[in-house]
């Protein structure tokens, strides 16, 4: 394909600046360039596509029909020139490093564990996000793989089950309800309960089983951990959280009976990637007692 007859990206930026400005001085400041430099970018411009784009009168310019249609078809390529610098980057980051989004805390650190056991070349990231927002992503590849508390079953993404958080209350001894055996969620809606922030989906459970619940909230974990222990307000711990934390002080864990209470994690990659990833995934299946299938 000949090239030398194609705009530049810049000449384009600088037809949507003066069909923005609506003058050739007001898209000049814009750029930090002078009108004559300008004007002369936008000829040559014209020559390129050997069409007029103005409309020219003494002291004055206005896109033509012509100059309309070329606006809107810079708009387009200027947009699709960042999304190729942004997926670019992102393959190049996906060579180096393995990126992990989960929609829960705690099957992150667990994933993230065995991911840096099995490739100690790699650097690892995490983050937290909601599902839709991590489905797009595994997507476009600014994630290797996710983990979500529902399976997927779209046909170019691999899916399996790998592990299971139960949620319960840590309450202190003198609670009215410390001697239960198990509680629903409504059971202590409308007490006020201590919560951390970064939980990820289990906020919003907390939020729709939990409606009249005053949440104190905190940012900071050892924050949250000091008041956990300086107060008598009910909070939330899990299995998972436990694994790694161990077992709250001076408190009494009780499960929430609730479906709601119990999540199902998935991990969830591009079946494109999945050879790329078969030592990772016969380690998650083999701890949880299944083979890949």
């Amino acid at each position: 394909m000949d090239m030398t007859g194609l705009p530049e990206l810049y000449q384009l930026i600088q037809l949507i600046a003066v069909a923005e400005c609506g003058t050739i001085s007001g898209a000049a400041e814009r750029l930090h360039l002078s009108q004559p430099a300008l004007s002369r970018s936008v000829q040559k411009l014209e020559e390129v596509l050997q069409v007029t784009l103005f409309d020219r009168q003494k002291n004055k310019i206005s896109l033509n029909k012509n100059g309309e249609l070329a606006v809107d078809q810079a708009r387009r390529v200027i947009r699709q020139a960042g999304d190729l610098v942004e997926q670019v980057r992102a393959f190049d980051r996906s060579q180096r490093t393995i990126s992990i989004g989960s929609c829960a805390p705690a099957p992150m650190w667990e994933l993230a564990q065995a991911v840096s056991g099995l490739y100690p070349e790699m650097a690892v990231s995490s983050e937290m996000k909601d599902a839709q927002t991590l489905l797009e992503g595994l997507r476009q590849g600014i994630y290797q793989f996710i983990i979500l508390p529902f399976a997927q079953e779209a046909e170019n993404l691999y899916c399996f089950p790998f592990e299971k958080e139960q949620l319960y209350f840590s309450l202190p001894p003198a609670h009215p309800m410390a001697s239960s055996k198990g509680l629903y969620f409504k059971d202590l809606d409308g007490e006020s309960v201590l919560l951390f922030s970064r939980i990820g989906f289990w906020r919003d459970v907390c939020r729709e089983k939990m409606p009249m619940t005053r949440a104190l909230v905190q940012h900071e974990q050892e924050d949250f951990q000091e008041l956990v222990q300086a107060s008598a307000l009910p909070c939330f711990v899990s299995n998972l959280t436990m694994r790694w934390d161990g077992r709250p002080e001076n408190r009494i864990v009780i499960p929430i009976l609730d479906p709601e209470g119990t999540a199902l994690y998935h991990f969830i990659c591009r079946k494109e990637e999945r050879k790329r990833w078969a030592a990772l995934i016969r380690r998650i299946r083999a701890a949880d007692g299944t083979e890949p299938d």
